[in-house]
């Protein structure tokens, strides 16, 4: 059997904003021959890539998705056909992103991969919102953690005992999230930040407390991240840049 034509990069976009891009990925796209990209993935980032065959594996809650079983077999695929194939992933392609299922699909296959990072949503949110998500003497520790894994039930483990917590597509589970707090003993009126379509025209941001969120938001209308604790709390004189996501009874839904 030959061996494989291309080789497969799986790159970064960032959190969506078309020049939040590293230089190599854009250097990448606009050389690839083909790109398997997100469903998040905007048309201003592909736009980068105007002379690539374009392939559409989008994976979204609740939405008609691209099984990672046929996406890993349309990389290997790709690569058999192309020389160049960028498989662009939103955010970091190493943090959520099934990196892991992908590169040994890849390697099995014998194909050579690298991995180009990006930045990760909650990064650019902490920017976006001018809110570092760690504090001298108030915040030294982070965790990440995503709505698919966030506990549900009562037997499940306990949220980590994290200075700040940062939960990617938070959606409906994040009402979970600060139900689970406040039982855990966190106090109520913990800050919370939640940030709808990070870094694109549509940006969305509302400040608000754990007791408020455990009550619900309005429906949001693209990937919602939420960050919690006291390192978010507004500085003295930063000004309140809350958006028209706004607290009301009920349950977001994302």
């Amino acid at each position: 059997m030959s061996a494989p034509l291309g080789k497969v990069y799986l790159v970064g976009a960032g959190p969506g904003a078309q020049d939040l891009i590293t230089l190599r990925g854009a250097r990448l796209l606009a050389r690839a021959d083909v790109v398997l990209h997100d469903a998040l993935v905007t048309d201003e980032m592909l736009a980068l890539c105007p002379q690539a065959l374009l392939i559409g594996v989008g994976k979204r809650c609740g939405q008609l998705s691209t099984a990672q079983a046929f996406i890993n077999k349309q990389l290997v695929d790709a690569a058999n056909k192309y020389a160049l194939v960028v498989r662009l992933k939103g955010g970091d392609p190493m943090l959520f992103g099934r990196a892991d299922e992908e590169l040994r699909a890849l390697e099995e296959a014998g194909i050579e991969v690298e991995v180009v990072p990006g930045i990760t949503t909650a990064l650019a949110a902490a920017a976006a919102t001018k809110q570092p998500l760690t504090k001298r003497g108030v915040a030294r520790s982070v965790a990440f953690f995503t709505s698919s894994t966030a506990p549900a039930h009562p037997d499940h483990v306990a949220i980590p005992d994290t200075d700040t917590l940062v939960q990617y597509m938070g959606g409906r589970e994040a009402i979970v999230t600060a139900e689970r707090l406040l039982a855990q003993g966190r106090r109520a009126d913990t800050p919370v930040v939640v940030i709808e379509n990070c870094s694109r025209p549509d940006q969305r941001i509302v400040r608000l407390t754990l007791a408020t969120l455990a009550h619900g938001l309005s429906a949001a209308h693209g990937p919602v991240l939420v960050m919690l604790g006291d390192a978010l709390k507004l500085r003295e004189h930063q000004a309140d840049d809350a958006g028209a996501l706004e607290p009301v009874p009920g349950r977001l839904s994302a």
